[in-house]
Parts: C-alpha cells; sequence; structure tokens
C-alpha cells in the first residue's frame, strides 16, 4: 500500500511530466529521434512542388499523367531509460533530493516517447540490475514507471555503471534510444559504454546537486557518503580545502565528458535547483540539426 504522501507526489509529477511532454517539446523530441526508415503508403497524382524522383512511372504511363509515390516514416521506436537508484541519490539541498530529479526527467522523457507511439522500457540499478522493466506503450505503463522511481526501496547502494551497461548490451538486441541517467559518480564503465554507444542512441544525462560542486564556507561539516555510509569532518573555513576540493571535482567532471566524447555520446547536465526543460531542449535541438 502506497502512503498517501507518496502517492500525491506521484499523481502531481505524473500530470506535470504529461503537461510538459505534450506542451513543450514533443515536436523536438521527433525530429531529434527519426524513425529507421521508410514505408510505401501510397500512389497520388503529381502536385507542382513533388519530388520528382517519386514518380511512379508505370502508374503515370497507365493514367496519362503524373502519379507519385507517398512514404511514411517508421516512427516506432524504443526508448530505455537506465535509472540510477543507489544511494547517493538520496542527497539534496536546494529543495529537491537527485532521486526527485530522476523521476522528474524520467517521467517527462516516457511521456513523450509514447506520445510518438514508441515503446519505453526502464532498468533500475545500483550496483547491480536490480529491476528492469520491458519496453511497452501507453500512459498505464509510463504510469507504472513513475510509481517504481519513487517506491522501489534498493538493495544496495553503491554504483556499478559497467555492470549497468553491460546488461543493457546483453539484453536488449535491437537498436534503442538510451537515455542513461545518474550522477556518474563511478569510474571503469568505458569499454561497455563504447559497445552501448556503437549499438544503440545513447544519452547520458547527468544529475548534480550545487552542493556537490561549490562548498560553502560553513566551518566544520561532517559529510556522509551516502552510498558507502563513511563520515569525514572537513574544515570547510579554509580556503585550500575548498579550493582542492572543487579541482577534484572539476577532474572528475572533464574526466568524463572526456570518456563520453571518446565514444561519441551526448552529455546533458541537469541540477537540483534549475529547470529540467531547458537543457532537454537544447539536447533535442542538437540532435534535430544533425539528422
Amino acid at each position: 500500500m502506497i502512503p498517501q504522501e507518496v502517492y500525491r507526489k506521484i499523481q502531481t509529477l505524473h500530470f506535470k511530466t504529461r503537461r510538459m511532454a505534450s506542451d513543450l517539446f514533443a515536436g523536438q523530441y521527433v525530429s531529434a529521434f527519426k524513425g529507421r526508415g521508410m514505408e510505401f503508403a501510397e500512389v497520388r497524382e503529381y502536385y507542382p512542388g513533388d519530388d520528382i524522383r517519386t514518380i511512379d512511372w508505370n502508374v503515370s504511363a497507365r493514367y496519362g499523367h503524373p502519379f507519385v509515390k507517398v512514404f511514411h516514416e517508421e516512427r516506432e521506436l524504443t526508448v530505455i531509460l537506465m535509472l540510477d537508484v543507489s544511494g547517493s541519490h538520496s542527497f539534496g539541498t536546494r529543495g529537491k533530493l537527485k532521486r526527485d530529479l530522476l523521476a522528474e526527467v524520467a517521467g517527462m522523457l516516457s511521456f513523450l516517447a509514447i506520445k510518438t507511439n514508441d515503446k519505453v522500457g526502464a532498468m533500475l540499478f545500483s550496483s547491480r540490475v536490480e529491476k528492469y522493466i520491458p519496453p511497452k506503450k501507453g500512459a498505464p505503463h509510463v504510469w507504472r514507471l513513475i510509481k517504481e522511481i519513487f517506491t522501489y526501496e534498493p538493495q544496495e547502494r553503491k554504483t556499478d555503471l559497467n555492470e549497468a551497461l553491460t546488461f543493457l548490451n546483453k539484453a536488449v538486441k535491437r537498436h534503442a534510444i538510451v537515455f542513461l541517467i545518474s550522477d556518474c559518480i563511478d569510474d571503469g564503465f568505458e569499454k561497455p559504454l563504447r559497445l552501448a554507444a556503437r549499438k544503440h542512441e545513447l544519452t547520458v544525462i547527468r544529475l548534480t546537486d550545487p552542493a556537490e560542486t561549490e562548498l560553502p564556507d560553513a566551518g566544520l561539516v561532517n559529510i556522509n557518503d551516502p552510498e558507502t555510509g563513511e563520515n569525514i569532518i572537513i574544515n570547510t573555513s579554509k580556503r585550500t580545502i575548498r579550493q582542492k576540493l572543487a579541482e577534484h571535482i572539476f577532474s572528475e567532471r572533464r574526466k568524463l565528458k572526456d570518456i563520453l566524447n571518446r565514444a561519441g555520446v551526448d552529455l546533458v547536465d541537469i541540477y537540483t535547483n534549475r529547470d529540467v526543460v531547458e537543457p532537454l531542449m537544447k539536447l533535442f535541438e542538437v540532435k534535430g540539426r544533425r539528422q
């Protein structure tokens, strides 16, 4: 039984993400992710401006005036959401946890998929793949995905992107649109990442809280690692400590970006204190221009 407070939260997100997907940028999504080919639909009379390469010469000869072939895009695609449910996503300092942000992004992408008749599935992972929901169509299926994200209690707290990507490469045989949604605090996953990028249209959506990139001057701070349970005390009043931490964080983020660039994978940064729509719209616009 879902607690009433959690149920209301799920319902609110359900309506919010569905509205945003419908009103804001469904067109950009369609432009960004094209179908796998074109299929013949019908023959109709030629109109000025039609591409002469589509003229059906056999039908035109039979009726004595030009006819053209009409094709429709084979639109149905498969979308896979790789959702990081590890312990670090229970963190948030700006009124929203990374887990909430993950649910919002996943919900919006799910509704964009079903609005265009694409199938959508999800993989919930930590240090292992904990749950795999096969791709399906329809709003009830999206409701189930959102509910799972909010209510699922992970069995492990650490992150293993190598394990998740390896599972993807084995479980999803056909080409898919894949969104890896995670804070990406991990390493050692380059090989399955490259394989996934060759096989699928892979995008990494990195979730970040501002406190993770800029340590405030707040004196002695007790910091807990939600994935290991380890506690350390840091004197944030020391400028050198804050500077070293900032340099380390910048280095790790630069390292991830380089890894993704080499694999040909797009990276989108989304923050707990910012709107999620603008970075996704920019992503779709860039992918649309490539098409």
